[in-house]
């Protein structure tokens, strides 16, 4: 196998802002700001931020300075890593890459802010090392490939993504290549990720996110102070490549490294859900605008997915047309394309909704297969196919490249108004504003604390004397 853990660690320890093409750096400030109105709404209103944070207390890590968005209350830096990661992550409507099929930005960036915190960076050096944790993380996928991956049960966000973590927080701190490849040998003994989740609507799939970033994070720490990590733990014997996935191709890892920007292929979400669903949402939304189509007149519903996304959000049918909780809800193809029908939206608030008739009812009309045409498309494309039968006749539309993926972007209005639409219920619209000009404008900032603490609410802010 190729060398890629030296090969990682020298590209995530040279790294440098200067060094980075316009339009990355402004991309990696666009996908903080999308995180961070996540992690904002993710502390407020997922079921299960309060024992996720009544245990980080409990684990001693509720005593320091570093802050956790959407919460007045410090921590020890490692207590928030793991619950900005779990914050992040908590809505399912943090970035995708596509090809790699995972969440970057959820274990990458907490590790960052924390690490940023600790050692008072700047606020270029966290976008470069935000960088570095993004190529790690969405390359290791590609290498594996991630495909395979899950179909050995493993979730590559929290897997690869602590290898990312690990980089992203060696870079703030400084770590030279040795101690860096120190650092990807350290992670791989906590490199975690399950997808049994998916049996019953779990919160371990943020729970282990979290974990990623903290994993990241201690294992960055813990080369800084000297501890030696395993060599090759990427492409070794027993290492993560090897003990992952059946064919790993490590090569493609390394692919125009420092050239090309897997960063540039991470895409924005504009619904809370799972991203194979993304495409038939846009279908459905398209259809029901310029037909018309009223929920009753819908007599059936045919979703077409890739092979993935029927694992994800296909199947079992009849589980799928019943969702029970928030999360059963992500990973429902017939919630969320049910919720575009009935609502002619579909957002983070469409959840409370739920059981309501009219939804409940569409649901069940609501079937989903794998789709040649859209499986042609994959994994270049998280494409999706919707034909609704209704009035006697077939309506379809096939979308591509659904809205938020690279080639579909979101623009700078939409994504403020996609972090507004998270954030002002919490922070307040005026705070909210605040915190986004200070993310997008991170390049010119001495150092992050400013901005972390505009992510408390400031009411609470204002108690906890700041």
């Amino acid at each position: 196998m190729a060398a890629l853990t030296e090969s990682f660690a020298r590209y995530a320890a040279a790294i440098r802002h200067a060094d980075l093409p316009p339009e990355v750096e402004a991309r990696a400030r666009f996908l903080l700001l999308d995180l961070v109105g996540n992690m904002v709404r993710g502390r407020a209103e997922a079921e299960s931020s309060p024992p996720l944070i009544a245990a980080v207390r409990a684990m001693g890590l509720g005593q320091g300075q570093a802050a956790v968005f959407g919460e007045a209350a410090r921590f020890a830096p490692a207590g928030a890593a793991l619950l900005n990661g779990c914050f992040a992550h908590s809505l399912d409507f943090d970035d995708t890459h596509a090809a790699g099929s995972l969440h970057p930005g959820a274990p990458v960036i907490p590790a960052v802010l924390a690490a940023a915190e600790m050692t008072g960076a700047s606020g270029r050096e966290a976008i470069a090392a935000l960088v570095a944790g993004y190529e790690v993380t969405n390359r290791l996928a590609l290498a594996l490939p991630a495909g395979e991956h899950y179909d050995r049960g493993y979730h590559p966000t929290a897997t690869c993504g602590a290898f990312g973590a690990a980089a992203a927080a060696g870079r703030v701190m400084g770590l030279d290549a040795a101690r860096m490849a120190d650092a990807f040998g350290i992670v791989l003994s906590q490199a975690a990720g399950s997808l049994q989740f998916l049996a019953n609507g779990a919160w371990t799939k943020r729970w282990q996110v979290g974990w990623a970033a903290m994993a990241g994070l201690s294992a960055a720490l813990l080369a800084r102070e000297g501890f030696r990590g395993a060599a090759e733990a990427l492409e070794g014997k027993a290492g993560f490549l090897r003990a992952y996935a059946p064919n790993p191709v490590p090569e493609r890892a390394l692919q125009e490294l420092g050239a090309q920007y897997e960063l540039m292929e991470t895409a924005v979400k504009p619904y809370p859900s799972c991203r194979y669903g993304h495409a038939s949402v846009d279908a459905a939304l398209a259809l029901r605008a310029e037909h018309g189509l009223a929920p009753e007149e819908i007599e059936a519903v045919t979703m077409g997915l890739p092979n993935k996304g029927m694992l994800l959000v296909g199947a079992p049918l009849a589980y799928k047309q019943n969702p029970q909780n928030v999360v059963d809800g992500q990973f429902s193809g017939p919630f969320v394309v049910a919720c575009a029908l009935a609502f002619g939206h579909f957002g983070w608030d469409s959840y409370a909704r739920m059981e309501e008739p009219v939804l409940r009812a569409l649901m069940r009309k609501v079937v989903c297969v794998e789709d040649p045409e859209v499986q042609a498309e994959f994994p270049r494309n998280m494409s999706g196919k919707l034909t609704i039968r209704a009035r006697g006749r077939e309506f379809s539309k096939m979308v591509v490249v659904p809205k938020g993926e690279p080639g579909n972007f979101l623009t700078e209005a939409e994504l403020r108004a996609k972090f507004h639409g998270l954030a002002d219920a919490v922070l307040g619209a005026e705070r909210a504003a605040q915190l986004a000009d200070a993310v997008l404008g991170l390049d010119r900032a001495a150092d992050v604390h400013a901005m972390m603490r505009l992510g408390a609410p400031p009411l609470a802010a204002r108690m906890a004397g700041e």
